[in-house]
């Protein structure tokens, strides 16, 4: 038969031990003791180099002081030496080249030819610096080049630098050529008297004179506008040649060139 118990349940005197934290007693294990900063840190700087010692072993392939020091260990990886800035740019710089000798060619006598004729012919033989004038002084351009015909050329025929410039006098084709080239001297610039413009054309007496002077240009026989300046030349000036230009009003009578005078 089970037997039944009718009374209390028996107590202990033990407080009970759920939810309060253990307490060794004098016989379990001594607490452990936390690390200071100080140790942590020098913990830390002994391992790290250890590591740093056994990766520049490896890296040095076991070379020794001494061998180092008499040149027998592996070879030093030293940079290279710094070339100064002078070695470096006559380096870069490339050695300058000889110049190239001018070349010479045989110049023609084109005196008598058309413009166009000659000024081709010229290049086909290596000149190309090539430049015209009006052979009569009038100023006149040679804008086509097949209408006139060479009476002088500058520099004469023979063998010259190949970059030298030729300068052709022209005339048009039903023009006859001067006795001397009459537009081969440089145009007279006034400076403190006025220039000998009679004969000459307007066109050319324009350009010679100042670019602020005041000029009146009139038709000397038959009272004509002046249009066209190249085809008209000087009868009359005024101030006269040789006289000081001091800004005062110049004035010009002219006529064709096919014409005289009055």
């Amino acid at each position: 038969m089970s037997q039944q118990h009718s009374g209390p349940p028996q107590q202990s005197n033990q407080p009970p031990t759920w939810g309060r934290p253990q307490h060794p007693g004098p016989w379990g294990p001594p607490p452990k003791k936390k690390l200071s900063t100080g140790a942590i840190v020098g913990i830390s700087l002994g391992g790290g180099f250890a590591f740093l010692v056994v990766l520049g072993a490896l890296v040095g392939g076991g070379e020794t002081a001494d061998e180092r020091a008499d040149g027998k260990g592996p070879a030093s990886h030293a940079p290279a030496p710094v070339k100064s800035a002078s070695a470096l740019a006559s380096a870069a710089t490339p050695s300058a080249k000889p110049s190239k000798k001018a070349e010479t060619g045989r110049l023609p006598n084109f005196k008598g030819k058309g413009l166009q004729y000659a000024q081709d012919e010229a290049q086909s033989l290596g000149f190309y610096s090539l430049v015209s004038h009006d052979a009569l002084g009038r100023g006149r351009n040679q804008a086509l080049d097949r209408n006139w015909k060479i009476c002088s050329q500058i520099p004469a025929p023979g063998t010259h630098r190949t970059d030298v410039t030729i300068d052709f006098g022209a005339v048009k084709l039903e023009e006859t050529c001067p006795g001397s080239d009459m537009g081969a001297e440089p145009e007279v610039e006034a400076g403190g008297t006025m220039p000998h413009f009679v004969g000459k054309s307007v066109k050319v007496a324009r350009a010679s004179l100042p670019s602020n002077a005041s000029i009146t240009v009139t038709d000397a026989s038959k009272g004509r506008m002046v249009l066209m300046e190249s085809n008209w030349k000087v009868c009359t000036q005024d101030p006269r040649s040789g006289a000081e230009l001091n800004g005062q009003p110049i004035a010009i009578t002219a006529v064709k060139f096919e014409e005289s005078c009055p």
